[in-house]
């Protein structure tokens, strides 16, 4: 497992904890976790909106809906202490290789940013 770097764990510690916990469950082939609170009516540096993008062999037999489970299972507590979006975007390795990529997140129209 590839350890975070100390900038990113210091700059962004929610955002190091789900990847460190991703990895360690679902040991993926392909991850990106992106923070884009930014596109949201949040304070600066926030980390609640994120995108998720991974593939993983242990989603071959799992249905879209138990991948979902799985993942939002997995962070129960940032849930429940400030992460307030999480995207999914689950494939297994072959739907991967179909796919490559996913769609751009929408703007966000809920609030006005100042």
């Amino acid at each position: 497992m590839t350890k975070l770097s100390d900038e990113m764990t210091n700059s962004a510690p929610v955002q190091s904890k789900m990847i460190e916990k991703l990895r360690e469950n679902f040991q993926p082939s392909h991850i990106e976790l992106i923070n884009e609170s930014h596109m949201h009516n949040v304070p600066a540096n926030s980390e609640t909106h994120f995108k998720l993008v991974m593939v993983s062999g242990q989603f071959d037999a799992l249905s879209r809906v138990r991948r979902h489970q799985a993942v939002y299972s997995l962070f129960h507590e940032e849930m429940s202490t400030g992460v307030h979006a999480l995207a999914l975007h689950l494939y297994s390795d072959a739907e991967w290789a179909e796919r490559g990529s996913v769609p751009a997140s929408p703007q966000c129209l809920g609030g006005s940013k100042s």
